[in-house]
């Protein structure tokens, strides 16, 4: 298998970087930005572990659960969820992440990169509450940059588009397929379990 594993082979493939491209990279939030981020229920968090073994976790909530602290800082509350605490993991050993930012009927993105730091600061953590309840810990981000990512994935995927939803009954459930993989329980228990667990553990 043929690979390219150099800087300078990789932009003879491709050509030189859009002029436009290369210069909407922003150090820090923009109004259009910061809008983008109160109005999204859904981003994506990539982080990875010392030895660079890379992870992408999906996190929502209610538009704007990401806090805005200020121009450069960005609060993402956690909430509660199956403990492996991953993304956390990871970012104690490296602290290097990437968010993409979702709207539903938008079908352009945002991307965040930066340094995070894991935060138990009550005081702070106030900030991401939610029904309520604080969170146990959040990530804050230190952005180096910021920029919108064009529609074309979006549009490819038709991902807003309902008339492309598929039935949800066309494929196995969580249950059926965590008692196959893991051969520890049963499909109708995992799947009861699952139920209540978002019925009750939301917040």
């Amino acid at each position: 298998m043929d690979c390219i594993s150099d800087q300078v082979d990789l932009r003879d493939l491709y050509g030189e970087i859009h002029t436009l491209a290369a210069h909407k990279v922003m150090p820090k939030l923009d109004r259009h930005c910061r809008r983008f981020i109160e109005l999204s229920p859904f981003l994506v968090l990539a982080t990875a572990d010392a030895q660079g073994r890379a992870d992408a976790s999906p996190r929502g909530d209610a538009p704007g659960f990401v806090v805005v602290l200020d121009d450069t800082t960005l609060l993402l509350p956690d909430r509660p969820g199956n403990n492996r605490v991953d993304s956390y993991s990871n970012v104690v050993a490296n602290p290097g992440v990437g968010l993409i930012f979702f709207v539903p009927g938008i079908e352009e993105t945002l991307r965040v990169n930066g340094k995070a730091r894991v935060t138990n600061d009550p005081a702070l953590l106030q900030r991401g509450q939610a029904q309520g309840k604080t969170p146990k810990a959040g990530l804050v981000v230190a952005i180096e940059q910021a920029f919108f990512h064009c529609a074309k994935a979006l549009k490819r995927a038709h991902l807003w588009d309902a008339t492309r939803h598929i039935e949800r009954r066309s494929f196995p459930s969580l249950g059926l397929i965590i008692a196959e993989e893991t051969g520890m329980i049963s499909a109708e228990e995992a799947d009861a379990r699952i139920a209540e667990n978002y019925r009750t553990g939301m917040y």
